[in-house]
């Protein structure tokens, strides 16, 4: 620490022989720094306050049914475009700025420095905005903030409405466009139902679904017939075992003896109304049972022919029997049912058939179709949905023209401050001056290096490394100590005097910018 000061005592000590540099540097900076100070043109600062209010008494109303956007993005966004190169050039030719550029280049340093000096800034609650800038003439510094805020609000209702045009626009293509994708989808459809009709799946069902379902009703059948045959066959051993218990009968016409014939074709002729209540006339069952009755009816016909041909007449015996004729009948029935049967066997068996033949081919054809359905599927859902966000996107627009999301209030509107806000001279002057004397100092040290001497034998020994055996100490004679002192009190002489010139500068900028009373 000693040594530290011992140090700069030597630097001040140095420095000291070239004072009067000091003052021959200070004095010029100053009165220049000044001067320039002095001529720097005021500065006023025109400020507003706009609200931005969001409430809207259609929002809740209209929940799920209209597009609801963000409101604070939105205000956001506004924000940041606010001070776009568009906007600044606006701005520009509202407020006259423009008329001082006549090059390219200068209305490009123009907008530049129009951007750096207009803030926009929160002003201490939520949705209010302050709005301000700065510029050397108060009357233009208030016409830009208040195109600033014309701006503002044009811009925001212009984008609203032209990005609900921009969506409602978009929007119709993409309908069109899927209508055009919905019609094809559907034409496709139809050609491709129309080309495999005998292939197509029924009721939902697919191939293994329809053969699984085809075994199964054709086991039921085969059981079904299995069981009528057994009792056919019962039945007709009951009635090769069945003895007349009444003896001989009277003669009688063959027409009055109901042959077993008939029997089956009235049996079969009651399963085909049952039939009839409960499928149509194209059904595979009721057209078997009537190729049956009419086969059973030709040869009851052929029969009884030939009958009346040989013999007109004949004895009863067995057919008079009660217990032969409920056989007889309980027979034919039988045989119906079984013939009957036979035929649904056959149908179904059939139907395994055709199915197994197209092992390969269906569920290539359900594969096919179920590609198609799903593409109609996703463009009618995605038609559907257009639709839907285009009605959305019609009682948007509706509401914003009714009633605007953003509402703008001018809270402050543009006022220019009466004092100006720029230079702080008093802040620049005293800037001036401590520089100003900083570079005096600096000059007169730099000289002091310059040029070293020795002041102190302590300083030659630091330096040479070789011993002092003695030094002579100067003594001042009366004239020359007084010359120092004369010296000593012009120099602080010139320097209070560069203060007071500095405290009246500043007097005078305070009188200037203090309000008048």
């Amino acid at each position: 620490m000693n040594e530290l000061m011992s140090q700069l005592s030597t630097y001040a000590r140095t420095t000291w022989r070239y004072r009067w540099f000091t003052q021959m540097i200070a004095w010029p900076l100053c009165l220049i720094g000044w001067l320039v100070v002095y001529l720097l043109p005021n500065q006023y600062d025109a400020t507003a306050r706009v609200y931005i209010d969001t409430q809207s008494m259609l929002r809740p109303l209209l929940q799920g049914l209209a597009v609801q956007t963000n409101v604070s993005e939105q205000i956001q966004a506004m924000l940041r475009t606010l001070l776009s190169r568009p906007n600044l050039e606006k701005v520009a030719r509202m407020s006259d700025l423009d008329m001082q550029a006549k090059t390219p280049e200068e209305m490009e340093l123009l907008l530049n420095r129009l951007g750096k000096k207009i803030v926009l800034s929160n002003a201490g609650r939520e949705n209010l905005f302050s709005i301000s800038y700065t510029y050397e003439k108060p009357e233009v510094a208030k016409q830009v903030v208040q195109s600033l805020l014309t701006v503002f609000v044009e811009s925001s209702l212009g984008d609203t409405r032209k990005d609900t045009s921009a969506a409602q626009q978009f929007i119709d293509e993409q309908i069109k466009e899927y209508e055009e994708k919905l019609s094809s989808a559907e034409d496709r459809l139809k050609d491709f139902k129309r080309q495999n009709m005998n292939v197509m799946p029924s009721e939902g069902r697919g191939y293994y679904e329809r053969l699984q379902s085809e075994t199964a009703i054709l086991e039921r059948a085969k059981l079904e017939l299995w069981e009528s045959e057994n009792r056919r066959d019962e039945l007709h051993r009951q009635l090769d075992g069945e003895e007349p218990t009444f003896g001989l009968m009277t003669a009688e016409p063959i027409k009055t003896t109901v042959s077993a014939t008939d029997t089956r074709i009235q049996a079969l002729q009651t399963k085909l109304d049952e039939l009839l209540l409960r499928y149509t006339d194209e059904h595979p069952d009721v057209t078997s049972l009537r190729k049956q009755i009419s086969e059973l009816q030709e040869q009851d016909k052929k029969k009884r022919e030939s009958q009346a041909a040989a013999s007109p007449v004949r004895p009863t015996t067995l057919e008079a029997n009660p217990v032969y004729q409920r056989l007889k009948i309980a027979l034919g029935e039988a045989e119906a049912n079984v013939a009957s049967l036979r035929v649904r066997v056959k149908e179904y068996s059939n139907r395994i058939a055709q199915l197994n033949k197209l092992v390969d081919t269906v569920p290539q054809v359900e594969a096919e179709l179920a590609r198609l359905n799903r593409d109609y599927a996703i463009n009618k859902q995605n038609y559907e949905t257009l639709i839907a966000r285009r009605e959305s996107a019609k009682i948007s627009e509706s509401a914003e023209q009714s009633s605007d999301a953003l509402k703008f209030k001018i809270v402050d509107p543009p006022r220019v401050s009466l004092k100006p806000v720029a230079p702080n001279r008093p802040l620049l002057a005293s800037a001036v001056l401590v520089a100003g004397l900083g570079m005096g100092i600096f000059f007169a040290f730099f000289l002091s290096q310059l040029k070293p001497t020795f002041d102190h034998h302590r300083a030659i020994v630091e330096a040479t490394n070789v011993p002092v055996l003695g030094y002579v100490s100067m003594v001042s004679t009366g004239a020359a100590r007084n010359k120092r002192r004369v010296e000593v009190l012009a120099f602080s002489a010139m320097t209070v005097g560069l203060f007071v010139v500095f405290g009246f500068y500043v007097a005078m900028q305070v009188l200037a910018n203090s309000p008048a009373r």
